[in-house]
């Protein structure tokens, strides 16, 4: 940063701002978190009820409120109400235009609370109930919308404004900014210093008089979401600053390349770097690309089922498994300094961690930015400590014809622990002297210059693999030491529960020689303990696409594929079927949330939760097994040298029973099973398979899904 940098960011810092920015932020990250749990806010008919509630009740209330306070304290907004006033704020101009020509006055939030805040809204609701006797303050989704509701909405409502078309456009930032490092003090301190730079920029431009479509990153747009639902103090601010209000245009969303978005966020991004002499990119801020399809619209109702399982029971706490932080990093090669011809033109960066980084494994390069038409930067996890190196390779122009790996010239290093030290900030510039190896001449000291930027450090996401050895399997953690180790045996065949079809018992063994059972048969259930609770495990018979249920001390179900933050997560050409997602589901998750992901086949898993390890574990091993046993069977059932009799026998022994203990409709259908009755449809083989006449038909299930002849939600195409 040049002298004439430094006193441009120290003019943007200048800027006054009458709210407290972080806090807001706070309030307002709160806050969508809450409608994202709520998300048939974002979906007709319920979207179109909430608007007519807002346009009927609410902004009569809050005009009267400001106007004379009807309560003593603050005003409590229903969260539908909010919801729609949250949007209808962030288009600032239209917002001043509806309440001037309604109202004469601007409704701001001043003694405004929201439900998400508030520690009770019964005053509210008294004299909402009063003054709106037909309408319940919080929104009931029992009481069916008219027609004649939503004409009357259509004609009597408040604003002009498309706020159907505004709140779709707000569903996915939640997903976008609810992230840990995005609540974290020195993050939103520094999201508020950029937003300054941000409102410096558009005051430039307004100067120059420049049509420039300014695009925030995340962490700047955060701040600039927080600020404009304080409508007269944003009025003023912005007013003050560039003589008018600052518009906000969230309907530019096509990210292609070359449209309008992109455009600006080049041009944005070039003129940032030029005016501040720092990288506008910053690690925590970046678009996640789109948010993953929800598994579920209905959302989860606890039910008295899910409580008939009695979860206390856990395993005990001898089994210490390792915790982690990571940090996003966010990497950039600016240039470099006094490096002779003809090294600088044909230079590539390789980068790596000096030890061993659990998240960060291999090398990677980047080309640097200067010597390119766009940024060349790098985006990816590690762990918070140790040091970068940084290699120079020259690839001369001769090595790609005679295939010659590119030569080794220089290297330099800097220190993590140095950079995230609680005193430092989360972005630096960095000019580091380049040590240049034996035989490089060079006649100035040769310096690199880099951009980084890190999120603040988050409890890192944990993954376990499989080691299998004889009856016991070893638990091996990121670093590829042994975590503990588990020992199987198989189970009684006969157990009546379809689940127990698996068949096997995992326990560990603790150091003084105690037995710690953790997946058993009991009574006529498949049990799995963890550390904090036990679950039952079963088939889910949903409408979703979830394959199994863990009932317990959490709902857990399980579904194939990657799904919900795996999903965007997870980019490679492996089938989808490989995998399978733990999704929880609780009152503050209704929609679900990804806790933990199986990759059945490498016998990997990787958690988010600490109380999802074992169960994840125990599931891991279940699957793969069952996968395991299902392809050895189906070769037994199609095997041209068995008898009928012999594929029979494979398919009810899959089933948990004995082919001996089967009446002859047990048989037959086990027959089906096996692919002997080769004129019966699927239909008919469920039909057979679930027949409550049927003695043992849920064993004939599993035997079906082992035979491979039915592919129920699915054990899927293993």
């Amino acid at each position: 940063m040049g002298m004439q940098n430094e006193q441009e960011w120290a003019k943007s810092q200048n800027i006054a701002i009458s709210v407290d920015l972080v806090e807001a932020a706070k309030k307002l990250l709160k806050f969508v978190s809450v409608v994202d749990r709520n998300r048939f806010l974002y979906e007709s008919p319920t979207l179109e009820r909430a608007i007519y509630r807002y346009n009927a009740f609410w902004i009569p209330l809050l005009a009267k409120h400001l106007e004379n306070p009807i309560i003593e304290g603050p005003l409590v907004i229903p969260l539908d109400c909010e919801w729609i006033w949250h949007c209808h704020r962030l288009n600032p101009i239209r917002y001043k235009i509806d309440c001037e020509k309604l109202f004469g006055r601007i409704l701001d939030n001043h003694n405004i609370i929201s439900l998400a805040e508030a520690s009770s809204a019964a005053a509210t609701e008294e004299i909402w109930n009063r003054l709106y006797p037909e309408e319940s303050y919080g929104l009931d989704l029992n009481i069916p919308f008219s027609d004649d509701v939503l004409q009357k909405n259509v004609i009597e409502k408040f604003t002009s404004y498309d706020l159907v078309a505004a709140a779709k456009r707000q569903a996915s930032f939640a997903f976008q900014v609810c992230r840990p490092h995005m609540m974290d003090e020195r993050f939103l301190r520094e999201a508020a210093a950029r937003y300054k730079g941000f409102l410096h920029l558009i005051r430039t431009n307004r100067m120059l008089s420049l049509e420039r479509l300014c695009v925030p990153t995340y962490d700047v747009d955060l701040m600039w979401h927080a600020h404009q639902l304080y409508p007269e103090a944003y009025y003023k601010d912005t007013s003050e600053l560039v003589g008018s209000v600052v518009p906000h245009d969230d309907t530019v969303s096509d990210r292609t390349k070359g449209g309008k978005l992109d455009k600006g966020q080049f041009e944005t991004t070039r003129q940032w770097e030029n005016t501040f002499g720092f990288s506008y990119w910053k690690a925590g801020a970046t678009h996640r690309g789109n948010e993953p399809k929800p598994v579920t619209r209905v959302p989860y109702q606890p039910s008295a089922k899910h409580h008939e399982f009695s979860s206390l029971e856990k395993c005990g706490q001898e089994i210490l498994l390792p915790t982690g932080k990571t940090v996003e990093v966010l990497l950039e090669f600016v240039d470099i300094s006094n490096l002779s011809e003809p090294y600088k033109e044909n230079l590539l960066i390789v980068f790596n961690k000096k030890t061993t980084d659990k998240f960060f494994k291999t090398k990677r390069s980047l080309s640097i930015s200067s010597n390119c038409n766009d940024k060349q930067v790098a985006l990816f996890q590690c762990e918070p400590n140790g040091e970068f190196l940084f290699e120079l390779m020259y690839n001369s122009p001769s090595n790609e014809s005679k295939q010659k790996l590119p030569k080794l010239i220089g290297s330099c290093s800097l220190s993590l622990e140095k950079i995230l030290s609680a005193q430092s900030e989360l972005a630096t510039n960095k000019w580091l002297p380049v040590d240049l190896i034996c035989g490089i001449e060079n006649s100035k000291p040769v310096f690199l210059h880099i951009s980084i930027s890190f999120t603040p450090p988050t409890l890192a996401p944990q993954l376990f693999q499989l080691a299998r050895a004889g009856v016991q399997t070893h638990v091996v953690g990121y670093d590829g030491e042994k975590v503990f180790s588990l020992h199987t045996r198989n189970i009684a065949q006969g157990a009546p529960n379809c689940t127990s079809s698996f068949g096997k018992e995992v326990y560990y063994t603790t150091t003084s020689g105690e037995k710690h059972t953790f997946v058993e048969v009991n009574e006529n259930y498949l049990s799995i303990k963890g550390t904090h609770g036990s679950f039952k495990l079963q088939f889910s018979y949903g409408n979703d696409d979830s394959l199994f249920e863990l009932v317990g001390y959490k709902m857990v179900k399980i579904f194939p594929g990657k799904r919900l933050e795996f999903e965007s997560r997870h980019y490679n050409k492996r089938s989808d079927q490989e995998f399978m997602t733990f999704v929880e589901f609780s009152v503050d998750n209704p929609y679900g949330k990804a806790i933990a992901l199986i990759d059945i086949m490498s016998e990997t898993i990787e958690v988010t939760n600490e109380w999802i390890i074992l169960p994840g574990i125990a599931m891991t091993i279940i699957m793969s097994d069952t996968i395991k046993n299902k392809e050895k069977t189906i070769h037994l059932t199609t095997d041209e040298r068995k008898t009928d009799k012999e594929k029979v026998e494979v398919a009810a022994l899959c089933a948990g029973g004995c082919v001996d203990k089967m009446d002859e409709e047990l048989v037959d259908a086990a027959a089906l099973c096996a692919g002997e009755c080769v004129d019966k449809t699927v239909e008919d083989l469920v039909k057979a398979t679930i027949n409550e006449s049927s003695d043992g038909g849920i064993k004939v299930e599993a035997a079906a899904i082992c035979a491979g002849c039915w592919s129920r939600s699915g054990i899927m195409g293993f």
